[in-house]
């Protein structure tokens, strides 16, 4: 027992890690998701703007399947959403801008935990049904997370320009009246890159200093989109300041009647019901606890902890009795060949597993199924007791048959070599 206590420390402490991680975790309300998610509650989340949109009669719902399918009336909102076959255009401009910052990876959208496995990209298929989508006559809002160009900015002529990353919070204002800005005078947030638009897009958003687009409305066919390179714009922490919340709300009601389908799919959320999703939304603390204690039981199990305790004094006396009785009532009847016939028997049925036989197997069907299998030791030990049991007579015999039997039973493991007995070397 004292060998297997700092073990036993180590497995206790590594349990106790391993629960708090679980309850830390899960006391994260919404911190589980992926920043820019309506389901994330942290101040890089979108919660906030989902539950204001919700509040303020619009109709909005969370889309948690992939976008080979869109139908209805929805208008499309994708937050940071990854898109196959993204691009830098000029990586030095990039690489410069970011220089003070993060670098260059911060260029791609982040993931937390599991979801860097199980957030996927809009794949070409499912572009290609969203701008059908839109150029049905249904509005798209996008938001790009940094500067990188990619086919769904390509498909409406927008090029994205890093901004310095050095640079204070900037001051947004509206360069024309439209409906999108409707009762907003400033907007203040960071802001990732700077729109280069092209001819028929609406500017709805500039930088008070630089006068450049941040946020545009571009035509597709009968449907608009809304591009904004600012993501901070969309976080919880961005709702309080300035017309930011109004901003959204002037907006969205601009594009349509909505409903306004929030993009999860793409941050690593679907329709499935599983017990990992579960996990990761509400924690199974109580659950991996019991888990972890069983296998720390079972673990335990495998192991003998301090010497072998003797059988009651009871027991090993009656045991012995009914074995002297027992061996009285073969030698008086002069049974020797029925218990032979016993041992031999038994031996039979404990190798024909290792032959791959069933245990009712004669003994030259087992001994030729284990020297198949490379168990030439056990076949001749069985065959030498099965001949030794046909000639036994007296007790002397049947003494000598059965510790043969014991000496084979002895090599019975896969090294193929009889284990030591005491006292010898």
């Amino acid at each position: 027992m004292r060998d297997r206590f700092p073990l036993l420390v180590l497995g206790s402490l590594l349990l106790a890690g391993v629960l708090g991680a679980f309850l830390v975790r899960g006391a994260q309300r919404g911190g589980f998701a992926d920043p820019l998610s309506t389901f994330r509650a942290d101040p890089d989340g979108a919660r906030a703007l989902f539950l204001l949109a919700q509040e303020s009669g619009l109709p909005v719902t969370r889309n948690m399947a992939d976008l080979r399918l869109v139908s209805g009336q929805e208008a499309l909102v994708l937050f940071a959403v990854d898109v196959e076959g993204s691009h830098e255009e000029d990586p030095d401009q990039t690489r410069l801008a970011s220089a003070l910052d993060a670098g260059v990876s911060d260029e791609e959208a982040p993931h937390l935990g599991f979801n860097a496995l199980r957030a996927q990209q809009l794949d070409d298929a499912e572009l290609e049904r969203v701008l059908k989508h839109v150029r049905a006559g249904h509005s798209l809002v996008y938001v790009p997370w940094g500067s990188r160009e990619n086919p769904l900015l390509d498909a409406l002529g927008v090029k994205l320009d890093k901004a310095d990353t050095s640079l204070p919070m900037r001051t947004l204002v509206a360069p024309l009246p439209t409906p999108y800005t409707l009762g907003v005078e400033r907007v203040e947030t960071k802001v990732q890159a700077y729109l280069r638009l092209p001819e028929n897009a609406v500017p709805v958003l500039e930088d008070e200093r630089m006068g450049l687009p941040v946020a545009a409305v571009i035509p597709l066919g009968e449907g608009r989109v809304l591009v904004v390179g600012a993501p901070e714009l969309a976080m919880n922490l961005a709702l309080a300041r300035a017309d930011n919340a109004q901003f959204w709300l002037s907006a969205l009601g601009a594009l349509g009647p909505g409903p306004y389908a929030f993009d999860e799919f793409h941050h690593g959320f679907t329709n499935e019901r599983s017990l990992v999703d579960f996990a990761r939304r509400y924690g199974l603390h109580f659950a991996v606890a019991q888990l972890l204690f069983g296998v720390v039981l079972w673990a335990g199990a495998l192991k003998r902890f301090g010497r072998p305790l003797p059988p009651p004094e009871a027991m090993r006396v009656g045991a012995t009795d009914a074995l002297f009785a027992m061996s009285r009532l073969y030698r008086e009847g002069r049974h020797h060949a029925f218990a032979a016939g016993l041992i031999s028997r038994g031996l039979t049925q404990q190798l024909a597993p290792l032959a791959g036989l069933p245990s009712h197997s004669t003994v030259a069907a087992v001994a030729e199924g284990l020297r198949a299998r490379g168990r030439q030791d056990l076949a001749d030990g069985l065959v030498d007791v099965a001949r030794q049991s046909d000639a036994v007579q007296k007790d002397a015999d049947l003494q000598a048959l059965a510790t043969s039997a014991a000496h084979l039973r002895e090599r019975i493991h896969p090294a193929g070599t009889g284990r030591p007995r005491p006292g010898t070397p």
